[in-house]
């Protein structure tokens, strides 16, 4: 067998093992092309605010939240802030509070609303953040409020007390319903009674505007702040970036969505622009929850 037959035999065994691999994720740009994971890091590196859109139930998106957040931790110190829509606002003392030892771990879980995934997807970043004394804010809205717009409608919470009104973001809130996502979340409404629906849409608003609120009001000069999301609320870069803009009109975001679909590689019509960057992972992967 002659060299050139022997290198010919290694390229196309080697073109086969590539075909049957099965990798868990591709990370995209905005315009469906493959990109390299530093690219990522670099560009959320020379951001104010990255806002990591995540899949809930979804590990490679919470993997991929750790790494980033470690590297970011590498060249940003203590001038790197988290945050969560995982956590709400009015938990705010006891997430500090354990972050800077003052209170144990099994206090700090019966203190805090939990998710049912936090302590596969959650905690790992609240120890990293512990580990180096970092910042991690709950910018989300207390989840009751939030149920309070969409049974009652938005003018409800003008009726909670002054204190109260400190967990939220200052209203009246501003509303625009003709942004795409929101009145996307109408047609998922169906047939459901016309105030009901209208409201549905709100309710999503005031998170986003108070997510954006509290951000905006934990981020310092020379900081640079990352969030976790569900990427619903930060996809095509409405949500809590329209929001946070109207705070905030030059602050330099990146945004990382998460997506389902196969081929990995095939970004769906929908999805292009979504996000500066975005994570592809096949349908099949194992859910974490």
């Amino acid at each position: 067998m002659t060299r050139n037959t022997i290198l010919l035999l290694l390229f196309v065994i080697g073109l086969l093992a590539f075909k049957s691999d099965k990798p868990a994720y591709l990370l995209l740009n905005k315009k469906g092309k493959t990109v390299k994971f530093k690219k990522m890091v670099d560009a959320a590196a020379n951001a104010d605010v990255v806002f990591f859109g995540e899949l809930h139930n979804n590990p490679i998106s919470h993997w991929l939240q750790y790494e980033l957040t470690n590297e970011l931790l590498k060249r940003k110190g203590q001038k790197l802030v988290l945050g969560a829509e995982m956590f709400e606002a009015d938990n705010q003392i006891s997430l500090s509070q354990y972050l800077a030892g003052e209170i144990e771990k099994d206090q700090f879980k019966k203190d805090v609303r939990l998710w049912p995934n936090y302590k596969t997807d959650i905690e790992p970043l609240v120890e990293l953040a512990k580990e180096n004394k970092l910042r991690f804010i709950a910018t989300n809205i207390p989840r009751r409020y939030a149920s309070m717009v969409f049974r009652h409608g938005i003018e409800s919470l003008d009726t909670l007390p002054g204190e109260v009104k400190a967990w939220i973001a200052p209203l009246p809130m501003d509303y625009d319903p003709e942004l795409p996502g929101y009145k996307s979340m109408l047609t998922m409404m169906g047939d459901m009674q016309n105030h009901a629906s209208e409201d549905f849409p709100k309710a999503q608003a005031i998170k986003d505007a108070t997510m954006a609120w509290f951000i905006h009001m934990n981020l310092k000069d020379g900081e640079s702040f990352i969030h976790f999301n569900g990427t619903y609320h930060s996809d095509h870069f409405e949500g809590i970036i329209w929001y946070l803009k109207r705070l905030r009109p030059t602050i330099k975001i990146l945004t990382i969505a998460s997506i389902e679909t196969d081929p990995l590689n095939k970004l769906p019509e929908d999805k292009v622009n979504v996000a500066d960057f975005i994570v592809s992972v096949p349908p099949t992967m194992t859910k974490t929850h």
